[in-house]
């Protein structure tokens, strides 16, 4: 009798614990609650690709988004990881670079993490070539960075299926923005088309590719380096020979040189916004995009 007793008893707390569980669930059901997702960790190698993917992730839950370099970095030539940044790629799920060989350590994040996903912004984009070397500084030229948010949003896509609407519908909603930009360089084409230009910046030659400007002759002036007074002179026989009295150049590297140049030619200095650093803010792009369309315009 005493081990029925127990038997029943255990039954019944048994019965009583299926039936919480069954509520439990059926509450669950009715009050709209999801099973809570794993979250996916998204990591930018710089800061152009940075701003691209925060427009493209917007509010998507549960995804987490890092950089890996810090927002005043620039271009990441010559850049090396550090164990804090091997740590940060430990934890991702999908590492979005920009491509072309601005990232010269991929083949060490690739060996360290083969499971990593790895999307390359640049991969659909018609990357500008000097024949010799590939320019990677897509994100300069209007038509070549909406290819680029669009090569992050399928990366994306492809890598957290669970977004892809989500993904999809951002970037489309930020295209649009881009396009509206793109109207906005029309009158400075008409302008600048057919002028020669000197550029202190590699990454330029997108700029001067949007607005049908001829390069007469390019100083890379992205680091801080001694410039040699053969370089200068080149710069001099550009203006006077070719009549590229217009330079575009980057402030926090290229004034020093352009002071020189102008002081021995007439020639226009148009310091321009690299994008390559900034605030993490969704709209940069937009907004140093528009000054660099209205200081063009002003010349």
């Amino acid at each position: 009798m005493g081990k029925n007793k127990y038997l029943f008893v255990a039954g019944m707390l048994f019965a009583i614990l299926a039936v919480s569980m069954g509520l439990t669930t059926l509450y669950a059901g009715f009050s709209g609650q999801k099973p809570q997702e794993k979250e996916i960790t998204v990591v930018t190698s710089f800061y152009p690709v940075y701003i691209a993917a925060m427009n493209v992730i917007g509010d998507a839950e549960n995804v987490r988004l890092e950089n890996l370099s810090e927002p005043q970095t620039g271009c990441l030539h010559d850049f090396q990881l550090t164990p804090e940044d091997m740590k940060l790629l430990s934890t991702a799920d999908v590492f979005i670079v920009n491509g072309g060989g601005i990232e010269t350590f991929m083949k060490d994040v690739a060996s360290a993490y083969p499971e990593l996903v790895i999307v390359e912004a640049c991969e659909f984009v018609e990357l500008l070539s000097d024949g010799d070397e590939t320019n990677a500084h897509a994100w300069l030229g209007v038509s070549e960075y909406r290819d680029m948010v669009q090569g992050i949003a399928e990366g994306l896509a492809s890598a957290d299926s669970m977004h892809e609407p989500l993904y999809r519908k951002n970037a489309a909603e930020y295209d649009d923005k881009l396009e509206k930009l793109q109207e906005k360089q029309q009158d400075v084409i008409r302008k600048l088309s057919g002028k020669n230009v000197v550029l202190f910046h590699e990454a330029f030659d997108y700029i001067a590719h949007d607005y049908g400007m001829n390069v007469s002759c390019v100083l890379d002036l992205d680091e801080e380096r001694p410039v040699s007074a053969g370089e200068v002179s080149g710069v001099l026989s550009a203006v006077r020979d070719e009549n590229a009295n217009l330079i575009l150049a980057e402030e926090l590297y290229g004034k020093g040189v352009a002071e020189a140049v102008q002081k021995e030619a007439d020639v226009t200095v148009v310091y321009l916004n690299p994008l390559n650093r900034g605030e993490y803010e969704k709209d940069s792009y937009l907004k140093g995009m528009e000054q660099n369309i209205k200081l063009l315009q002003e010349i």
